[in-house]
């Protein structure tokens, strides 16, 4: 027999969708069959409630979606990296300095599992990966692209530029990526995307060895002032694996 889930355990499901409570316990919560069984390859599950040992009622307090989908799974979190240097070989990372919408960080995240990206570093004032948002809007993609959280973005990308990884941020003073030669067709470095409104921090432009345009079309017409970050990193990678020679 399924035993149904307690009181306490649906308060504790509820309280989990405050960053205090997931940092405090370590764990995080995806909704939905396909979402969370994706997760399930590499996330620890900590519980999982569905229609079997839950009530409508029970799960409706306990989900963060305005329509619940049915499947609520708890996971525990990845241990942090913190400043740890992971290698990247000939890998393309992408870092986030100060994106703050989990809509984005959850879209981003999608892509660069689209992309073939499996790891981004975050600044800390970046959105919370495990904020519900985030792990609902990347729809799995968490599973296999992992997020690590750094106390100062800028230092530990200078480590990566001393050690000889090219550090590349989108910049309106940058280069045109689309000219000859702009993009290598070795795809190794990290590229660095900026806060929605206020774009890289001073600390990390300074960092930057190869800085992008995203040219608007057609040229010198007026158009929009910026692009939505997502957005902007999807052109990116775009561009970066289309010439990328295996």
């Amino acid at each position: 027999m399924i035993q149904r889930l307690t009181k306490a355990q649906v308060k504790w499901v509820r309280s989990l969708q405050q960053k205090k409570f997931r940092d405090t316990e370590g764990v995080f919560v995806a909704e939905g069959a396909k979402c969370v069984n994706d997760l399930q390859e590499s996330f620890e599950l900590v519980l999982k409630v569905t229609h079997e040992n839950a009530t409508n009622t029970e799960i409706e307090q306990m989900s963060s979606l305005r329509t619940p989908q049915g499947v609520i799974g708890v996971f525990k979190q990845r241990e942090a990296m913190g400043d740890r240097q992971g290698t990247i070989g000939n890998e393309l990372w992408v870092a986030l300095d100060g994106v703050q919408d989990p809509g984005n960080l959850g879209t981003i995240i999608r892509t660069c599992d689209w992309f073939g990206i499996h790891h981004i570093i975050c600044s800390r004032e970046t959105a919370d990966c495990y904020n519900p948002k985030v792990v609902q809007a990347t729809m799995g993609a968490l599973a296999r692209v992992h997020c690590h959280y750094v106390n100062n973005l800028a230092e530990v990308l200078t480590e990566y530029k001393a050690a000889g990884i090219p550090i590349y941020g989108t910049l309106l003073e940058g280069e045109n990526m689309y000219a000859e030669g702009c993009i290598p067709t070795k795809n190794q470095g990290i590229i660095v995307m900026g806060n929605e409104g206020k774009g890289l921090t001073t600390e990390v432009r300074n960092v930057v060895t190869h800085p992008l345009l995203i040219p608007s079309y057609p040229a010198g017409i007026a158009t929009s002032e910026s692009l939505n970050v997502s957005i902007a990193t999807a052109i990116v990678l775009a561009e970066f694996r289309r010439n990328n020679t295996p």
